[in-house]
């Protein structure tokens, strides 16, 4: 094959700093838009899905493989808090927690997990962060 080809898709999740309940109602849909510019502006990540409630966040988004993961998601973190603080968006200092969790989507299972992502808000109306994070472990993780 004269020229690599990939279609690798992940679902990656990431909370706000303990937890806090810091993405109130009028600024998620800035986030949101803000995110979904800068993977594709800064790194080509097409993101397919986004969403999340007042303290994390889910993105379903095509990997660029000419950037790590690590980076990829490390950069968006750091970027986005800044931009939240820089424009005023918080009602108070807004920080990423240090972590992240990252899953591999096949291809048949894009949709799954788009309405999954879409549907954050209905979703934790019955179980918190914590909760779904573990069960996603159980779900993608071989222990």
């Amino acid at each position: 094959m004269a020229h690599s080809v990939w279609r690798v898709w992940i679902h990656g999740v990431f909370s706000t700093k303990d937890k806090e309940p810091l993405i109130h109602p009028e600024m998620e849909s800035y986030l949101s838009g803000h995110i979904v510019n800068y993977m594709h502006d800064t790194f080509n990540c097409p993101v397919e899905a986004i969403g999340g409630t007042e303290d994390h966040i889910h993105l379903l988004f095509m990997m660029n493989l000419n950037c790590s993961l690590a980076e990829t998601l490390g950069k968006i973190k750091g970027e986005s808090s800044h931009w939240l603080n820089e424009g005023g968006l918080a009602k108070r200092r807004f920080d990423w927690a240090t972590g992240y969790g990252a899953f591999s989507v096949s291809e048949s299972g894009l949709q799954r997990v788009k309405q999954y992502i879409v549907n954050q808000k209905k979703h934790h109306k019955t179980i918190g962060f914590s909760q779904e994070m573990e069960k996603i472990e159980r779900q993608c993780c071989i222990k």
